[in-house]
């Protein structure tokens, strides 16, 4: 997954969204209270995750949010589940 959160101690933490986040390096005790929510949830692949940033300190980090079926083994499991219950019409002889 790509990002756009650039964590840096160079430069002072800016919020960017969409383009890119600054972030600071390491998170700091403010952290744990003081994130919030940068923009809408969004999908990558198989993951939709949303961009969560420290009001006080600037920290930056991406949260998944739940992972995205895959279509492809939902429809094979559930062709695999319809034929296990067929009974053969031999059987109830």
């Amino acid at each position: 997954m790509e990002t756009i959160v650039a964590y840096t101690d160079q430069e002072s933490p800016r919020n960017l969204y969409p383009q890119r986040i600054v972030s600071p390096v390491r998170s700091g005790p403010c952290c744990f209270t003081d994130m919030e929510a940068v923009g809408a949830p969004e999908a990558d692949r198989r993951w939709v995750f949303q961009y969560r940033r420290c009001t006080t300190c600037g920290f930056t980090v991406r949260v998944i949010l739940r992972e995205l079926p895959d279509t492809a083994l939902v429809a094979e499991l559930r062709t695999l589940l319809e034929n296990s219950f067929v009974r053969n019409i031999g059987e109830l002889e």
